[in-house]
């Protein structure tokens, strides 16, 4: 699955048969409008079963029937050549408290659900030679305060996808994309919960990452790690080489937001909110 010399994220998609997980949220359903655009066959899998233009399969992939839901879609599709490893959800877990349902229900669904389906999957890749992109987040790299779990399970995605590249890279493609903050649902019960890191983590368009997907299924060899934007490269690699300079970053960003009176309803927050006012 290549992309030669000259041409856009997605040429080389025609005819290649595609899962896309978390088919009907915000980046599944365009990545798989997208995909099909470009002439790929797709299906997807998510909660609630959809018939149209791209086949959604019902399925929980925090459950023993993972595998079952991904045969009838390899069947469903013929074979398969890329595997898209995108749901995920997110809420608030502060670091300082005890892990909770909401803590075990993102570690599931952003890092075990993955690892099930990946492995579900692997016959059906390993023989077509394809690909796995994983849907990770720059909190995997750049951890904010409040978000523990989500940056906890993405960190960990990413570990599992570069363990899973030594063991099946000669024949499966392995890459991670890093979105930061995009526009979506699944950031709504930590808003709910007074904890929004908008003013954190800056916004980015929803159009990027679908690009910065395609760009890591089609170039002529699998990028291990792809940004999505030219600010998201300069914060890896900040994260990575730089780490004391990363974590001074995100205290100035926080302690701004703080004085100017962010997570004051928010109780979860209210350690933050206190450290915050003895420092002063």
């Amino acid at each position: 699955m290549t992309g030669g010399p000259g041409r856009g994220p997605g040429a080389g998609l025609r005819g290649r048969r595609v899962l896309v997980t978390g088919a009907n949220g915000t980046f599944g359903r365009l990545l798989c409008a997208r995909l099909t655009d470009l002439g790929a066959t797709v299906a997807g899998i998510d909660l609630v079963a959809v018939d149209g233009p791209v086949t959604v399969f019902a399925g929980d992939l925090t459950s023993p029937a993972v595998p079952d839901v991904v045969a009838a879609a390899v069947a469903h599709l013929g074979g398969l050549d890329l595997l898209v490893n995108n749901a995920g959800v997110g809420g608030p877990a502060p670091a300082e408290l005890p892990p909770d349902e909401v803590v075990a229900r993102q570690l599931d669904v952003n890092l075990l659900a993955a690892w099930r389906t990946t492995a579900a999957a692997l016959p059906a890749l390993e023989a077509a030679r394809g690909r796995i992109v994983f849907v990770a987040s720059r909190m995997a790299v750049l951890p904010l305060p409040l978000a523990a779990a989500y940056g906890v399970s993405k960190r960990a995605l990413v570990a599992y996808a570069d363990a899973l590249r030594l063991e099946v890279g000669g024949h499966v493609g392995v890459s991670v994309v890093y979105p930061s903050m995009v526009a979506s649902p699944i950031h709504d019960t930590t808003a709910a919960a007074g904890l929004s890191l908008q003013g954190v983590s800056r916004l980015e368009p929803v159009e990027g990452v679908i690009a910065a997907i395609l760009r890591a299924a089609t170039a002529r060899r699998p990028p291990r790690d792809v940004a999505t934007t030219r600010r998201g490269r300069f914060e890896m690699a900040v994260a990575r080489h730089l780490p004391a300079l990363a974590d001074a970053m995100v205290r100035r960003t926080v302690a701004s937001r703080l004085a100017a009176g962010a997570f004051q309803d928010a109780p979860l927050a209210a350690g933050l909110i206190r450290r915050h006012r003895d420092r002063r």
